[in-house]
């Protein structure tokens, strides 16, 4: 199992994210949002999918910045917050900050949603039109009903663009409705210097050993699954998603490579970092199995096991055995079967015997795990619990 930061401690009520672990691929904002989850009790695994080039750096934003200087276009969006305003910041730091304020005032400024808006007027300008519903489709089908053919449109970038990217892309469309398009690339991603961290990550959600992946945006989408696919493990990995990761992203512009590819994923209504740590609050504790075994409330996790709101971090052994007993709750699952479950398998069951042996003191209740003589052993799930007797 990959390393995490563990959550807090359970406490006299147990918080909804104990013994959950939760993948973080975001690059920025990460520390602010691995404590909004560890705040609900969840671990955290944080491996970041894309790194952002810094745009004083950047000599692909100087020479959109300069041709929009020379020549301003007649249409400009701001698609982000950030983005328009690390652009400004950009602009001041080669000196030329206050030159583009007044080129961009004498061009039509489009916002694609509230913060992009806050960045226009934040820099003494005015937006013409924002879509009240933030969508790139509202705003795409209101530049095609005005028409764009022949004139110059700048679009303030959010991210590199990839195979992945979801459709319909906004330059693309307004290029094939005759528009010429001076893309502005602020805040580039590109794959991490690192990918080890990526590699393990994507390792851990085909292994079901996280119990969800987050996303923030679409280019980290695209950066993983590019990724998974050099690794030739992006079948694994979209298995695993539909499945048993949940993938749970900010916004539909994030979660479209994921849905192209038929991968469900689950979104806030509200596209900010607090509303989607509070879904995952509320929809990791739903979908979780809560069995009553010996007296106490169990609920399963990737990678720890809860009991009565207490998560027990379980050793490799331990937790394929407490996995494979809680698939069908309560059937007995013999010596053999439970040794093909053990990390390494072997031929000896003895070593399950050993396994069910340290698995009954990490629970801390030996009932909990039931000996079937000649049989194997089961998870001793309380009667009312077990499905009905239909017998007169």
């Amino acid at each position: 199992m990959t390393p995490t930061t563990p959550g807090p401690p359970a406490g006299d009520a147990a918080l909804p994210l104990t013994g959950f672990t939760i993948g973080i691929t975001a690059a920025r904002r990460a520390d602010e949002f691995a404590a909004l989850l560890a705040r609900r009790g969840a671990a955290v695994m944080h491996a970041p999918a894309i790194r952002i080039i810094p745009l004083i750096d950047d000599d692909e934003l100087r020479h959109a910045t300069d041709t929009v200087l020379a020549d301003p276009p007649d249409i400009v969006v701001a698609t982000t917050g950030i983005g328009f305003r690390g652009w400004i910041e950009a602009a001041d730091g080669w000196g030329v900050a206050d030159e583009l304020i007044d080129r961009l005032g004498d061009t039509r400024l489009l916002a694609r949603g509230p913060k992009a808006k806050g960045a226009i007027r934040a820099a003494g300008l005015h937006e013409q039109w924002s879509p009240p519903s933030e969508s790139s489709s509202e705003l795409i089908s209101e530049l095609l009903e005005e028409g764009v053919s022949g004139l110059r449109v700048g679009i303030q970038m959010h991210g590199a663009t990839t195979d992945w990217e979801p459709l319909p892309d906004l330059a693309q469309v307004l290029r094939e409705a005759g528009a010429t398009i001076i893309p502005i690339p602020v805040y580039r991603w590109v794959p991490p210097d690192d990918p080890d961290p990526m590699s393990s990550m994507i390792d851990a959600i085909v292994g079901s050993e996280i119990d969800a992946v987050t996303f923030t945006s679409a280019p980290a989408v695209a950066s993983m699954l590019g990724h998974a696919a050099k690794l030739g493990v992006l079948d694994g990995l979209l298995h695993a998603m539909r499945t048993t990761v949940p993938a749970m992203c900010v916004g539909n512009v994030t979660a479209g490579p994921l849905h192209a590819l038929s991968v469900p994923t689950m979104q806030p209504s509200r596209f900010r970092l607090g509303a989607l740590a509070r879904l995952i609050a509320d929809e990791l504790p739903r979908r979780a199995q809560l069995l009553r075994v010996a007296g106490h409330e169990v609920s399963m996790r990737a990678a720890a096991v809860v009991v009565d709101d207490t998560a027990l971090e379980l050793s490799g052994s331990s937790l394929a055995l407490m996995k494979a007993m809680t698939r069908i709750p309560g059937k007995v699952i013999s010596r053999a079967e439970l040794l093909d479950e053990l990390p390494g398998g072997g031929t000896d069951t003895h070593a399950v015997e050993m396994a069910v042996t340290r698995l009954r003191t990490a629970l801390g209740d030996a009932k909990m795990i039931q000996t079937v003589v000649k049989r194997g052993y089961r998870l001793a799930v309380d009667l009312e619990y077990d499905e009905p007797d239909t017998d007169d």
